[in-house]
C-alpha cells in the first residue's frame, strides 16, 4: 500500500505516531495497523454520541497496548448508543460497526462510524442540537428505552 504525506503531517502506524518534515512517500509493505491525521479526532472534539464511539475505535488502533480496556469501553458505548437511537439506518450502521470491531477491522469500522455522521447531524439538528445529543423524535427517551437493548444490535 502506497501512502503520501504531506509535510508534518503525522502517521500513526501499530501504536508509533511517525511524522515527516517534508512531503513524503511511503510504501507498507507488510500488514500494518495505520491511521493517517486527517481521521485522528481529539477528545474536544467527541460532542456527539458517534463521535465518542469513533474516538474509542481509534483508541484501539493508536493504542495497541491498551485495546482490551478500549474493547471493553467500547463494547459498552455501543450498547448504550444503540440504546438511544431509533433511527433504522443508524441502527444498522451500528451493527456493521460491531461486525467490523468483531473481525478486528478497525478501520473499516472507523469509516462506517464516520458514514454515520450525516445521519446523526439531521437528526440531532432536528431536534434543535447542533452537537449535543437530546430526546428527540430519532432517539429514544430513556423511559421508553429497555433496560437492556442487545434488540437494536441483532
Amino acid at each position: 500500500m502506497n501512502l503520501s504525506l504531506r509535510a508534518n503531517e503525522k502517521i500513526y502506524i501499530n501504536g508509533a505516531i511517525l511524522r515527516f518534515d517534508r512531503k513524503v512517500s511511503l510504501e507498507l509493505m507488510n500488514d500494518a495497523t495505520f491511521l493517517l491525521e486527517t481521521h485522528v479526532i481529539q477528545p474536544d472534539e467527541t460532542t456527539t454520541p458517534l463521535r465518542q464511539l469513533y474516538f474509542v475505535v481509534q483508541t484501539m488502533l493508536i493504542d495497541p497496548k491498551n485495546a482490551g480496556a478500549a474493547r471493553l469501553l467500547f463494547d459498552r458505548m455501543l450498547m448504550t448508543t444503540a440504546c438511544i437511537f431509533e433511527d433504522a439506518d443508524v441502527l444498522l450502521g451500528l451493527q456493521a460497526v460491531d461486525r467490523l470491531i468483531a473481525e478486528e477491522r478497525h478501520f473499516e469500522a472507523l469509516k462506517q462510524l464516520r458514514a454515520l455522521y450525516p445521519a446523526e447531524a439531521a437528526i440531532l439538528a432536528s431536534s434543535g442540537q447542533a452537537t449535543e445529543p437530546s430526546l428527540s423524535a430519532k432517539l429514544r427517551p430513556a423511559a421508553a428505552a429497555p433496560l437492556r437493548c442487545e434488540a437494536a444490535l441483532a
